[in-house]
This record gives C-alpha cells, sequence and structure tokens, in this order.
C-alpha cells in the first residue's frame, strides 16, 4: 500500500504546500515541522522553478525569492534528508517536469525514493505523456499524482483509474491563488473518480479559509492549501513558522 494512503485514514487529511527556500532554507524546515505539529496530514513541497505555469503570483514571488537566494534541487534534498530524522508524515514534491529532465529523471526519482519522498506532482505533464515519468516512478515506489481538473471532462474516469497516492482535484480554472469562492461543481466531479478508483481526493487552489476547507472537506477527503501559506512567510519570513503553525491548526480542526 502506498504510503501516501496513511494521510488519509484519519478522517480529512489537510495537505499544506509549502515552496522550499522561501524566504530560506531553515525557514522552509521550522515551517514544515510546525505544520506537522499542528496537524498537517501530507506535506507537499514546492520546488522552485523559474516559469511555474500553474502558479498565481503569491507562489510565483516564492519561488523568485527561493531562486535568488540560492536554492537548488541538490539543497532541497538535503533538506529533506534533515526533516526525515523527525518527520513520519508522507511528503511529496511539487515542481516541473523541466526540473526532473535537467537533473536527469532516473537520478531524480531514485533521490526521491532514497531520501524518503512519497509522491511527485507535475502540473505540466499531461496524463498522455506520463510514460515519461511513470515507469521510473513504479520502479522506485514513488506515486506519480494525477492532477484531475474541471476541464477533464471525458478523461476524468481515465485519469481516476490510473491514479497513484491521491488525486490532485484543481477546485477552478486558472491558476493557484486564493479565491473568494468556488463555483466548479466538484461533487458530480468526484462522483465519476468514486465510480472508478479508490484513491483518495484532495481538493486544492483557492481554499484558504476554514469555511471553505469544511466545504470541500464534506465532499472529497481533503484539502490543500498553498498561497494563504505563502502570504504568511512573504509577510513574516523567518519569524512564519508559529503563525503557519496556528493556520494549519484552524484548518486541521474545520476539516
Amino acid at each position: 500500500m502506498s504510503k501516501i494512503a496513511e494521510a488519509f485514514k484519519n478522517g480529512k487529511a489537510f495537505i499544506p504546500f509549502i515552496t522550499c527556500g522561501d524566504p530560506d532554507l531553515a525557514t522552509t524546515a521550522a515551517v514544515v515541522r510546525a505544520a506537522v505539529n499542528n496537524g498537517a496530514d501530507l506535506v507537499e513541497l514546492g520546488i522552485p522553478f523559474s516559469d511555474p505555469t500553474a502558479e498565481g503570483p503569491v507562489i510565483q514571488e516564492a519561488n523568485l525569492r527561493a531562486l535568488s537566494g540560492g536554492v537548488t534541487t541538490d539543497k532541497i534534498f538535503d533538506l529533506v534528508r534533515d526533516l526525515r530524522k523527525d518527520v513520519t508524515v508522507p511528503m511529496v514534491f511539487m515542481t516541473y517536469a523541466n526540473v526532473v529532465f535537467s537533473y536527469g529523471a532516473q537520478k531524480f526519482i531514485s533521490t526521491c525514493k532514497e531520501i524518503g519522498i512519497d509522491g511527485l506532482i507535475l502540473p505540466d505533464l499531461p496524463f498522455e505523456e506520463k510514460e515519461e515519468f511513470f515507469p521510473l516512478c513504479k520502479q522506485y515506489d514513488v506515486d506519480l499524482i494525477s492532477l484531475i481538473a474541471p476541464t477533464s471532462e471525458n478523461r476524468i474516469a481515465m485519469i481516476a483509474k490510473e491514479a497513484d497516492g491521491f488525486i490532485y482535484l484543481v477546485s477552478s480554472l486558472g491558476v493557484t491563488g486564493v479565491r473568494s469562492e468556488i463555483k466548479t461543481d466538484l461533487e458530480s466531479i468526484v462522483k465519476v473518480i468514486r465510480a472508478n478508483t479508490d484513491t483518495p481526493v484532495a481538493i486544492g487552489f483557492g481554499i484558504s479559509k476554514p469555511e471553505q476547507a469544511h466545504k470541500m472537506a464534506q465532499i472529497s477527503d481533503g484539502a490543500i492549501v498553498g498561497s494563504a501559506i505563502i502570504k504568511l512567510l512573504a509577510q513574516y519570513g523567518k519569524d512564519a513558522p508559529s503563525y503557519v503553525g496556528e493556520y494549519v491548526k484552524s484548518m486541521k480542526d474545520a476539516l
């Protein structure tokens, strides 16, 4: 069984997204630990990329801050090695196909296995092109996590049938970012997913308030939050861990 499944065993999962190296890797480590200590069930770690096409301005700026601070993929691998000394919840990387290609796919994915990364989310990798990475992910027991969007329509069943780890259901069209309300008919999408797989479904993009998280948890297995956490990092910098911890607790309680 995928280790990621453990994140969904204790009721609804709360999944924070954190950009590695924003403002520095020591703060990232402290934020991850604060999130886990306050109830995060799985942690999504962003490897910064210069052209993050799925991201809104908040996470784009975090990518730029991290890259200008000198963060590299190897330094992030070392960060995870350190975190794995005491962090036991599943952790996944969110990055772009180019990052994996330029590092060398085999080297990247085998290192994920070695350091204890449980899954990989590549938002710019179309389902039809996943064979680029899927065999390596299977070989090294790293779940290649599928995204389903409101535009997936007749592909939802096909993607769901082959899903590993958990399904990342994108709540709305466009890029990541805080939204005042989510209008997509997510229930009907989840219905199709449930008819085709037992793999857990977590909803992301636009969730920032406890009441939104609660609503998403009613129809899915968990909520993913990125921009609201990155905003706290932008606001508080190195002092952010305690604020992120409080925020994660409020969101987990709402679930």
